[in-house]
């Protein structure tokens, strides 16, 4: 299954990197390896996301682990592929604004 992102979640993923590269220079690329192991994961295992409902849609969620980000996607079966739709911050106490 092929991984997309809407310009949205292009936009979180580049901010993020871009914050953990400058601030957490013992592990720069943390983040974005991260996100990559987590996003195979996903691809291959998607039901093993938790579900999350916003927008009359569930969505699916999916936590790093060691960078507390959540990501947030859906999966688009016609097209075998998992779409993020964004990449929020665990501890903002709040979800993103889903379509």
């Amino acid at each position: 299954m092929k991984v997309e992102f809407t310009l949205e979640a292009e936009r979180h993923v580049s901010e993020i990197d871009a914050w953990w590269r400058e601030e957490r220079r013992d592990a720069p690329d943390l983040f974005a390896r991260e996100l990559a192991e987590v996003l195979t994961f996903a691809a291959a295992m998607p039901s093993a996301s938790v579900a999350y409902a916003s927008g009359g849609r569930e969505y699916r969620r999916v936590l790093l682990p060691r960078t507390r980000h959540h990501v947030y996607f859906l999966i688009d079966a016609e097209r075998s592929a998992l779409v993020v739709h964004a990449v929020w911050g665990g501890p903002r106490g709040r979800g993103p604004g889903l379509p």
